[in-house]
């Protein structure tokens, strides 16, 4: 279906509603693509986006990142992680700063790296940064199994995984933020399968479509989720048919059922969310950067005073409301995560919306 055409059915189907209708972006690469194609400009008044906790730097909380940072300070230790982690503002310092104090810290493109690094140097500890949603899970998955196989006892990781179904029921269940409906993540339920939104759906009475990352996918997605809404429902459709099954990748989930558990976890902004976390199973406890560095002085979280983050998470409050955005706050000075990662709401704002004057 051509855009234009699809636009012109979501025109209509929202004025069929005769009301405000805002649509949850859960991940953060729909939110960028939304803005970068032109999308939400095209969109009628009454249809709105929002952001949501699909960006895993942005949901990492700070707890994690001064405990990393505190790790990344003990000798004979290198610490190897995604590169959009670097700039992340922990309490008090960054792994940008230690990194420029000193500190052995490298950006890898694969967690295949990290195994590698730990091969090559056996009297260095490495430490792999495990932050991510269901998508990046499976990969760590497979570095902790190698290293056990092969003896790597001076490889681990320090967890931070996250599940996206239980954030999304945490939203709901809040009632902070209204939400019509969700656009669901397409990378997340290719491993997932589209059934898991199906408690969702069932619970909350609310439509939940997968999307591709298309400006016609996500746009057909919208013409989707309103169709429910006009005629009532709440049921889980995939308009990423090319890519997203209702059952996922059943080898990659079984890879991370045996490696990982289900355990509570902070996330940003949201707070403590039950089984909304992945942490490493006992059997691979020597992998575990939390067990191994667990006599590591970490010193007490504290959030920047002026930073609507976790507002802005929730889908409480959209970026441009934060004192901070585009002047104490900027991607060459982040306050905020949400300004330092690619799939950051706040930093999508900031390159996109001026231009859409919106």
């Amino acid at each position: 279906m051509k855009i234009d055409s699809c636009i012109d059915e979501i025109r209509s189907l929202a004025a069929e509603m005769g009301r405000q209708v805002r649509l949850m972006e859960v991940c953060g690469t729909h939110t960028v693509s939304a803005f970068r194609s032109g999308l939400r400009s095209m969109l009628p008044d009454e249809v709105s986006l929002i952001a949501g906790p699909g960006c895993p730097v942005c949901v990492t909380p700070n707890g994690y990142l001064d405990r990393a940072i505190a790790i990344s300070r003990q000798p004979n230790t290198l610490i190897m992680t995604f590169g959009d982690m670097l700039r992340v503002p922990g309490s008090e310092s960054s792994l940008e700063k230690e990194r420029a104090s000193g500190a052995n810290i490298r950006i890898v493109y694969s967690p295949m790296d990290a195994v590698a690094a730990a091969r090559a140097e056996p009297r260095t500890r490495v430490v792999f940064l495990g932050v991510g949603f269901e998508t990046t899970m499976p990969t760590i998955a497979w570095t902790l199994r190698k290293a056990r196989e092969d003896g790597l006892d001076n490889y681990s990781v320090l967890c931070a995984h996250k599940t996206i179904p239980e954030a999304m029921a945490a939203l709901l269940a809040g009632g902070e933020a209204r939400i019509d409906g969700f656009m669901c993540p397409g990378h997340v339920s290719v491993i997932i399968g589209a059934a898991a939104y199906r408690p969702l759906c069932e619970e909350y009475r609310i439509p939940c479509v997968v999307a591709g990352f298309e400006a016609s996918d996500m746009a057909i997605t919208i013409r989707m989720l309103l169709a429910q809404l006009v005629a009532e429902r709440a049921d889980v459709e995939v308009q990423y048919k090319r890519s997203v099954t209702d059952e996922g990748n059943a080898a990659a989930r079984a890879a991370c059922a045996e490696v990982f558990e289900k355990c509570a976890t902070e996330w940003r902004g949201v707070g403590l969310i039950p089984d909304s976390g992945m942490r490493i199973r006992e059997d691979f406890a020597a992998h575990d950067a939390s067990r191994v560095f667990s006599d590591v002085e970490v010193p007490e979280a504290v959030e920047h005073p002026g930073c609507i983050c976790g507002e802005v998470l929730r889908g409480v409050r959209t970026p441009p409301d934060c004192p901070l955005f585009g002047k104490g706050c900027t991607p060459a000075h982040p306050v905020g995560a949400c300004m330092v990662s690619s799939e950051g709401s706040c930093a999508a704002y900031h390159k996109f919306a001026q231009r859409e004057g919106k």
